[in-house]
């Protein structure tokens, strides 16, 4: 037996080989592999063990006596294994990579992040969080942030809730990878019923696994049902003390007015330009891409104070970017990829406006247009400076403008452009704004638009037009003598004074319109000629058109309204107008002294085939619009 091959003296556990186990660096190459596939040059070469042939087997019989052959040569020990190429990850858009890890990397929150400082500090942490604001401001990013802060222990396993979570403890790298047992995120737009809020009731009960708090992050929750709010109100305003609520949400008006009472509210501000700006610029120096500050201006201006929208754009803009240009991100290629008009091409349609040059305006619409330009963005860009004039003429520092063509053109406009000015073609530019949204050809309404604006933009605001007109009256008319009154046709007549009797006749007038003889007081206020008036005695004449015999009326009424008996009679001779005709020659009084003004003769002049009417006597639509004004 000693001879057998089987038993030789070296003892069997003294020639095995030690596993080798596989690293982590590998066992993670290996699952990309699994999912991704893996190039043929990565793939291993077959080891040296299984190229040496298999040692033949051995001669059937009894294992004793002599061998039958020579001692198969021991097995050659393993080959070192080469390491494993690194496995190609896949691409991570920008805005997930630089998903804010740390308080200070989440940009434009400043009040929320230091209340939240403060409460940690003071130890009054609310049991419910609930982030809103428009997409991507970071509520979700605040959330998982906010587990972080409560949920760290520090490097060494012995810190508490901070502001400054560390990043490298099992809780943070756990949380930040998506994989801790104790920060449970749920997405409420597709886990809308009861059913779902009761295993969160149930699964509240049991203490934190690992962690401090058990944290529940329910994004878009105004997605949840009614029912299913009402279910988590009594969990929600009295939890265990180590569960936390994180609500997020871009719909807070959704919400139940219960459950915002039982919520610590952060309102998420929007992220201004020059942030946002700040951030790209920094994003692309990590990425090693260059950008023009003009294009990441743009960018800025497009996300409209979202930051994962302007990084998604940016992301666009870098694979848009043309290779042969080494990757170079400049305006022309945002514009291009936005439709949007170029700053240069803004400016000189701005200006063929302002100069009343409607050949030039078509020409650029159109040139815009053909590049791509659309006319409702075109409209918007014509605002947006008109806006930017605004501002500039109300502060006190320079134009704001990325270009110093673009700061001198708009300073330039601010001093020549009046307030009244800026204001009307904001007005106009928003109404074809309006008009090139609804039409059923954009580029048509656009052009129309556009040249109604230029006709505009030169006219006078009503104030400088009165002073135009005053200064054209006091050079260009003399006013009429003084003593008369000027009528239309040129000629001038004598002012005339209201006699004491025809006072009194008006007074008694009203005093029978007053007692309710309304019949009798329209005769005598439209037919009477008072010829004589005094205590109890009426003499009167009427035009020869009216005939009807009304003295008992009028005896009758003027007895009823004075208590008095009167003699009322029909006379002949000189007598008063009646109050009727009064008023119509006091107004035609009236009117050939306002046609006589020299700011009115100056106005007619300037405007020729303009009438004066009275408010009365003008159309409907017209007299109502004065009245609105």
């Amino acid at each position: 037996m000693g001879d057998s091959p089987e038993n030789s003296d070296t003892p069997p556990w003294e020639g095995e080989q030690e596993e080798v186990k596989p690293s982590a660096a590998e066992l993670e190459a290996a699952g990309q592999s699994a999912l991704f596939g893996e190039p043929e040059a990565a793939r291993p070469e077959p080891t040296a063990e299984k190229a040496v042939e298999e040692p033949a087997a051995p001669a059937s019989g009894p294992a004793s006596g002599p061998a039958s052959g020579p001692p198969p040569a021991p097995a050659p020990a393993p080959a070192a294994k080469a390491p494993a190429p690194a496995a190609t990850q896949p691409y991570r858009v920008l805005a997930r990579k630089y998903r804010p890890q740390t308080f200070s990397e989440l940009i434009g929150q400043e009040p929320m992040v230091r209340t939240l400082a403060n409460a940690i500090a003071r130890e009054r942490l609310a049991h419910a969080f609930l982030m809103t604001g428009v997409r991507g401001v970071g509520k979700t990013s605040t959330a998982r942030l906010i587990a972080k802060a409560l949920n760290c222990v520090g490097p060494d396993g012995q810190g508490g809730p901070t502001i400054d979570p560390c990043g490298v403890c099992e809780p943070c790298v756990a949380i930040a990878e998506g994989r801790h047992m104790d920060v449970i995120e749920m997405d409420a737009a597709s886990h809308t019923g009861v059913d779902d809020v009761r295993e969160i009731i149930e699964a509240v009960r049991y203490a934190a696994v690992s962690a401090r708090y058990k944290i529940y992050i329910i994004d878009e929750v105004h997605m949840l049902s009614r029912n299913a709010f009402n279910a988590l109100l009594k969990t929600l305003e009295e939890p265990p003390a180590h569960v936390k609520f994180l609500f997020a949400t871009t719909e807070v008006d959704k919400l139940p007015v219960t459950v915002l009472s039982r919520t610590q509210r952060f309102d998420l501000r929007r992220i201004t330009r020059p942030l946002l700006e700040k951030q790209f610029a920094e994003i692309c120096e990590k990425e090693g891409v260059q950008a023009e500050p003009e294009a990441l201006s743009i960018i800025a201006s497009a996300a409209e104070g979202s930051s994962r929208d302007g990084l998604s754009i940016l992301d666009q803009a870098i694979a848009h970017a043309d290779m042969g240009s080494e990757g170079r991100v400049t305006a022309a290629l945002v514009h291009d990829m936005l439709g949007l008009a170029d700053k240069g091409a803004q400016r000189r349609l701005f200006g063929a406006i302002l100069d009343g040059n409607p050949q030039a305006l078509l020409a650029d619409v159109e040139q815009q247009y053909s590049l791509g330009v659309e006319p409702l963005a075109l409209m918007r860009s014509m605002m947006e400076l008109t806006h930017r004039i605004t501002v500039t003429q109300v502060g006190e520092g320079e134009a704001d403008g990325v270009s110093e063509e673009e700061r001198q053109d708009i300073g330039g406009w601010a001093a020549r452009l009046t307030a009244g000015q800026v204001h009307r073609l904001w007005q106009l530019l928003l109404k074809g704004y309006d008009e090139v949204r609804g039409a059923p050809d954009p580029l048509v309404a656009a052009q129309m638009a556009l040249l109604r604006v230029l006709h505009a933009a030169d006219l006078p605001d009503p104030g400088k037009l009165a002073k135009i007109l005053k200064d054209a009256a006091v050079t260009g008319l003399a006013a009429p003598g003084a003593g008369t009154s000027a009528l239309a046709d040129g000629t001038s007549a004598p002012s005339a004074s209201i006699p004491d009797a025809q006072l009194e006749w008006s007074i008694l007038c009203d005093r029978v319109e007053q007692a309710g003889h309304l019949r009798v007081a329209q005769i005598m206020y439209d037919w009477v000629r008072v010829t004589e008036l005094r205590q109890g005695r009426l003499v009167f004449t009427t035009p020869p058109e009216f005939e009807e015999q009304f003295e008992p009326e009028l005896r009758d009424a003027l007895h009823k309204t004075t208590g008095e008996r009167w003699e009322v009679s029909r006379g002949s001779g000189e007598s008063l107008a009646s109050l009727r005709e009064r008023d119509e020659a006091a107004s035609e009084a009236e009117r050939a002294r306002i046609a006589s003004h020299p700011l009115v003769q100056s106005t007619l002049r300037i405007f020729p085939g303009a009438q004066i009417v009275d408010e009365d006597d003008a159309p409907v639509g017209d007299r109502n619009w004065s009245r609105r004004a």
